[in-house]
């Protein structure tokens, strides 16, 4: 058992991976020598050398695409997008690439790559270093999107995206990098990539979260247990591959769900999960499904991005209104919308 940071553990994988694969190969805007802005990928150069950990030009779009290449010869790159929004510039090789190269070529050629993008707010950043960007990806068929919530997950998630023959985005929030706790890393977890898992029980309601948003929901889990309402927690780690089985039998339980997502509510994430919910889960359900989420603004300055973020606060008021209210108001159901 170890005790590390989450940004410890990526670290940890990152070095893990280069042993373990000759061909694993990491490059990105400053994650040589500096070890990148978060420090993700500090010591790699300094170990592996220049031709496995190495620099590039501030071209997202010709990072993105040296990636491609690469794993086209054989390779398995891992490439860093600096901020969320500083991928935005790669997103036509993305999609048009890297997510349809498999199926444009009927499966004969495959693309193992990562693209770790740093996401979500909280951290005070200013626009183009906070953004939530996890439905671009998710809505394009060819990519599987990951993101940990714990320091656990963000080592094996990171150590199975690697791994995987097709292309994965690797979201990383941001503000969890510093969060701390005690690991075993050798010896891997039983929930595998693709796999959601629930990390509290309850019998009332069903909150599901991903990313940064997972240990807000166990807060207020644990608030709502002082009013004597029991609170279940599912942590995603994977939104696509979607676990419908682990979702739907939690809500089946508890009757009762809450979606809780940092990005904005129109068109989300979260709007797909309780779609799905709906069709699946219907006849159990004692209230509509909820959305909390970012509101349908661009990304506020640092001194307001608290008003923005979920809380809390807005979490138990959604639960409030499963409770009690036969018909939530709009601003529920619309997952925040100003």
């Amino acid at each position: 058992m170890a005790t590390m940071t989450m940004a410890q553990a990526l670290n940890r994988a990152l070095r893990d991976a280069l042993t373990a694969d000759e061909q694993v190969l990491i490059f990105g805007e400053d994650v040589g020598a500096l070890g990148g802005v978060f420090r993700i990928t500090d010591g790699l150069t300094r170990d592996f050398g220049r031709e496995r950990c190495f620099d590039t030009p501030l071209a997202e779009a010709g990072i993105v695409g040296l990636a491609v290449g690469l794993a086209m010869g054989g390779f398995r790159p891992v490439v860093e997008m600096q901020f969320d929004a500083f991928a935005y510039p790669a997103f036509e090789q993305i999609t048009s690439h890297v997510a349809k190269l498999r199926n444009r070529t009927r499966g004969r050629v495959s693309l193992p790559m990562v693209i770790r993008v740093p996401f979500a707010g909280g951290i005070g950043g200013v626009e183009h270093h906070c953004d939530s960007s996890e439905a671009y990806y998710a809505h394009t068929p060819g990519l599987k999107v990951l993101t940990p919530a714990t320091v656990e997950d963000a080592y094996w998630l990171l150590r199975d995206a690697i791994d995987d023959p097709d292309p994965v985005v690797f979201m990383e929030p941001k503000r969890r990098y510093w969060s701390k706790a005690e690991v075993d890393l050798t010896r891997r977890r039983p929930a595998p990539l693709g796999r959601a898992e629930v990390v509290r029980t309850g019998r009332d309601v069903t909150l599901v979260a991903y990313g940064p948003s997972v240990p807000v929901a166990l807060e207020a889990a644990e608030a709502a247990e002082e009013d004597g309402i029991s609170i279940e927690v599912v942590d995603l780690r994977s939104i696509v591959p979607f676990d419908d089985a682990t979702v739907t039998e939690s809500v089946r339980r508890t009757g009762r769900c809450v979606v809780v997502q940092e990005a904005q509510g129109f068109a989300g994430v979260g709007a797909e999960i309780a779609a799905r919910i709906q069709e699946r889960a219907f006849h159990s359900l004692a209230a509509p499904v909820l959305r909390v989420a970012g509101f349908d603004i661009p990304y506020p300055p640092p001194k307001l991005e608290h008003a923005h973020l979920p809380s809390v606060e807005r979490i138990l008021d959604a639960v409030d209104r499963l409770q009690f209210d036969d018909e939530p108001d709009e601003l529920y159901l619309t997952g925040g919308r100003a």
